[in-house]
């Protein structure tokens, strides 16, 4: 895994998650989620918080259906795959596949 090293806009999201208006780490993670689509390893890097801390914290907020997967491909920082999160449904693609749903009408039919 790669070093990040610092760059005056870490700098700034950092101070600006751990200022004293942020009681707890996963409403942190949340609030950053909201505007960013990341993995695990870029939101540890972003706002300092322990990489086994926001996996933790992820299950939490998916169990709680406040947190969605958006894709699988590699991380920007590790290059591994990974899974790209955010809290936001606004930021969650479309789906376009026709799998019928219990309480949704099918694609044909509007």
């Amino acid at each position: 895994m790669k070093k990040q090293t610092a760059t005056p806009e870490r700098a700034a999201i950092y101070t600006h998650y751990k200022s004293t208006k942020y009681q707890n780490e996963i409403q942190i993670l949340f609030d950053y989620l909201q505007d960013y689509v990341v993995t695990a390893t870029m939101a540890t890097t972003a706002t300092g918080i322990v990489q086994k801390s926001i996996c933790r914290y992820k299950r939490t907020l998916e169990k709680m259906g406040l947190l969605y997967v958006i894709e699988k491909k590699p991380c920007a920082i590790t290059g591994l795959p990974a899974q790209w999160i955010t809290t936001n449904p606004f930021l969650i693609p479309k789906s376009t596949d026709c799998q019928l749903s219990l309480f949704e009408k099918g694609c044909n039919n509007g």
